[in-house]
């Protein structure tokens, strides 16, 4: 059974999608809010597969509300029910599951209802697999979920420690000297004290990963060490593999376009300071920009310019200096009639490459940007 929420100012749509929810079966409707602020509150106190969310209301637009739905339970499925089409970029951006145009059939519900059971499905799996395998977080910084919950992390000593950890890990279960660990951990310091560090980190990294039950074994292998990940999954590794799947594949899949950025969360040890880490992290980035390059060239094939915009967007996130990607973005917003998106990109491509990089803009470039403000204005 199916639990889902309905939010709509009119109570008349409220009835019809209750009503064909109904017909379809296997559905309860566990609240029905005309006020969207009320429903959020709600939401927090009942267990609720999936939200209905209509866009235009009062007090706080349907937008607005998914996304302070998206920071209580980032995992739910949210259905908009609309009249209006021109929101359909921003609910893809929020990651809605659907966005259903009235007036809709039953047939056209029952496809959502069909993936909202197999997002749900999906769901429970994942949390059941968390529950019992530990991940380490390498996207977005460097962190360890702790079997058991996947909201709790292991906390760390000290940050050389933490950077230890990571450095291990970033090798991916290959031997690393003694030496090289010194040089990339404690550059510049005297040996003898250097590898008294390293023996301290090491003694703290064993126990605790030893007391949270992590199976992630630092050993001791030739003239160095190696971390054994024993049922560990790694976050980056499983993203690298994902990204090398798309790049090789003719065919692409839909679906695999939003479990790849479900899965980029951030850069390679964001934040980390670690400067060993700055090649792979690079690495990653342009492999992710390439992936994008090649989603938006297929979602242009399959005339689908939401997802068209969303994968350049995406892609300017990463590379917003990139001239050729933004006269893309500004090229498909101006043939989409969007001239004020397409205005906006032309702003925020001048401050990358003008005020952030100090360079001038290629010609290409500045006649497109003036074929864009003749038509804004």
């Amino acid at each position: 059974m199916i639990r889902v929420m309905l939010v709509d100012d009119e109570e008349d749509s409220l009835d019809l999608l209750e009503i064909l929810l109904g017909q379809i079966g296997n559905i309860q409707v566990v609240g029905r809010y005309i006020n969207p602020i009320q429903a959020i509150k709600a939401l927090g106190k009942s267990h609720v597969d999936a939200v209905f969310l209509d866009i235009h209301m009062p007090g706080m637009k349907g937008t607005e509300a998914a996304r302070k739905i998206r920071s209580m339970i980032p995992q739910m499925p949210i259905i908009f029910t609309t009249a209006y089409a021109e929101y359909a970029i921003e609910a893809f951006e929020i990651q809605s599951t659907d966005y259903l145009l009235k007036p809709f059939t039953r047939d056209r519900l029952q496809n959502t209802v069909a993936r909202i059971k197999s997002l749900s499905d999906s769901i429970i799996q994942a949390r059941q697999h968390e529950s019992m395998t530990p991940t380490v977080y390498c996207l977005g910084g460097f962190h360890i979920g702790l079997p058991g919950d996947a909201n709790k992390v292991l906390t760390w000593k000290t940050k050389k420690e933490k950077e230890l950890c990571a450095f291990l890990i970033h090798y991916a279960g290959k031997s690393v000297n003694t030496a090289s660990i010194i040089e990339a951990l404690w550059p510049g310091y005297d040996l003898n004290k250097a590898k008294t560090y390293l023996y301290t980190c090491l003694s703290y990294l064993r126990r605790s990963l030893a007391e949270h039950h992590i199976p992630i074994y630092i050993s001791k292998a030739d003239q160095g060490f190696v971390a054994v990940l024993d049922g560990a999954t790694v976050d980056v590794t499983e993203f690298e593999q994902l990204l090398s799947r798309i790049l090789a594949e003719d065919v692409l899949d839909e679906r695999t376009y939003g479990k790849m950025n479900q899965k980029y969360t951030g850069e390679y040890m964001e934040a980390c300071d670690f400067s060993w880490a700055t090649a792979r992290q690079l690495e990653i980035k342009a492999s992710y920009v390439r992936a994008l390059r090649k989603w938006y060239a297929y979602f242009q094939s399959q005339s689908n310019p939401i997802l068209a915009v969303d994968s350049m967007q995406k892609l300017l996130s990463l590379a917003p200096d990139s001239e050729i990607d933004g006269r893309e973005l500004i090229k498909l917003h101006l043939k989409m009639s969007n001239r004020n998106e397409a205005h906006r990109v032309c702003l925020q491509l001048e401050q990358a490459v003008r005020v952030q990089l100090g360079a001038e803009l290629e010609e290409e470039t500045l006649r497109l940007f003036q074929q864009t403000k003749e038509q804004v204005q």
